[in-house]
């Protein structure tokens, strides 16, 4: 998407080029207004003079006579249900069925006329949800969900097939990543239930920059190209946007050269997202935030400087140590020991045949299944390193005798989520 003033169409078209260099198959160009709207002709003039027929998308918010103008001049608009027929005023309003049913008939009456344009024109519709902007009227019925969002874009939907108008594109986006996926797997199952079966274009808004922005988008769009879901992507950097490209690019790659597994479907709720349920083991499991391992087994020579690098830094003249926002729970030797003493906070992972020998205090110990079987180990916590590829072998009664397994589940393979997914569902039994 660019990022330029829609009036200024040199720089716009500029920046249009760079992405389209990048590898951009879409470029999405914002027309808040009618001015702006028109002046998307000027630059697809611009672009197509060029020898250049990569696809041109309007972003419309709010006004619908700007989605109309550029309806009749680019191969794709974008409208957002949230603000296309209604304008939020943050009012708290309970709707009878009847003043519900008259809401859509008005949005019926304001949209029909875009719907009408796109069918005349052949121009592809996206009907993009914003989690972030949905309607007072959804909001009062629905609540801020996912639920909220699909109805959101299904209730637009259902008018243009009214029309018999099916040129029509989904997306369902939100910040958080766990959200995006909610929304996208409720989407499928309801549009399965209405018969209907419309492309996905995925993507995480305002996901940010550097490896944050890049590793929101992976969480989200990655699960979702995982499970066989999405025909576009969008990567959201606060970068130049030809930035995006490479990363959505890399998306794409990882997820286009296997096969999808059918047999189980997910369990999607209308209502809410739940995480799986699990035992807390010391400070891991139930409740507590996910635990951050490093792995320190490649290093023969771990001293306090290494810690550094992990959130800890040791203040000589005081023998104490600093503690960072971001520092580490654990780390993984292998089989290395420490000669110094670490932060009280930190706890280190062992191979179980050097920690036997030392058995410290915060020092626990790593077994492989045949250790577990044979051994009647004694710790606060047993870590359990299993291989994903093995995982259809493992007999779950193994861990029947503990209470106190954390299991650490390994692979090569770049797609072993379905492996993953294998061991959950053995331990869920």
């Amino acid at each position: 998407m660019t990022t330029t003033d829609t009036m200024d169409t040199v720089a716009t078209v500029n920046q249009s080029l760079k992405m389209i260099s990048a590898g951009a198959e879409y470029v999405r160009i914002t027309a808040p207004n009618s001015r702006q709207a028109q002046n998307l002709q000027n630059i697809k003039d611009d672009i197509r003079a060029r020898g250049i027929n990569t696809p041109l998308i309007a972003d419309i918010h709010f006004t619908p006579n700007a989605a109309e103008i550029a309806a009749q001049i680019v191969e794709k608009v974008r409208i957002n249900p949230g603000n296309y027929a209604d304008k939020k005023k943050f009012k708290f309003k309970e709707y009878t069925d009847k003043e519900y049913s008259m809401e859509i008939d008005r949005i019926h009456e304001k949209f029909s006329p875009l719907v009408k344009l796109c069918k005349k024109y052949g121009t592809a519709m996206r009907i993009g949800t914003n989690h972030g902007s949905l309607s007072d009227r959804i909001m009062n019925r629905y609540g801020d969900t996912p639920l909220g969002m699909v109805e959101s874009a299904l209730e637009f939907a259902r008018i243009c097939e009214i029309h018999k108008y099916h040129n029509l594109v989904f997306s369902m986006k939100a910040s958080n990543p766990i959200v995006v996926v909610q929304a996208y797997r409720l989407l499928v199952k309801k549009m399965i239930d209405e018969g209907m079966n419309y492309p996905l274009h995925l993507g995480v808004t305002e996901a940010g920059d550097g490896e944050d922005g890049r590793i929101k988008s992976a969480l989200g769009i990655g699960t979702l190209l995982y499970e066989g879901l999405g025909d576009t992507i969008r990567v959201s950097l606060t970068e130049p946007p030809e930035n995006e490209i490479p990363v959505a690019n890399s998306l794409v790659k990882r997820y286009s050269d296997y096969k999808i597994n059918n047999q189980k479907k997910i369990k999607v709720s209308d209502s809410h997202f739940e995480l799986r349920k699990s035992k807390i083991i010391n400070n891991i499991g139930g409740s507590n935030v996910p635990r951050v391992v490093s792995d320190l087994s490649f290093d023969t020579n771990i001293g306090r400087n290494t810690l550094n690098n992990l959130g800890y830094s040791y203040m000589e003249k005081e023998d104490k140590w600093g503690i960072g926002d971001f520092a580490c729970d654990y780390i993984y030797i292998g089989k290395n020991n420490l000669d110094f003493k670490i932060p009280g906070t930190l706890s280190v992972i062992q191979n179980y045949s050097i920690w036997k020998k030392f058995m410290s205090k915060q020092h626990f110990p790593m077994v492989s299944i045949k250790e577990l079987k044979l051994k009647k180990i004694s710790s606060k916590i047993i870590f359990v390193k299993i291989d994903s590829n093995d995982i259809n072998h493992i007999n779950v009664d193994t861990f029947s005798d503990y209470d106190n397994l954390v299991l650490i589940s390994t692979s090569k393979n770049k797609l072993d989520i379905m492996y993953q997914k294998k061991l959950f569902e053995k331990l869920n039994v």
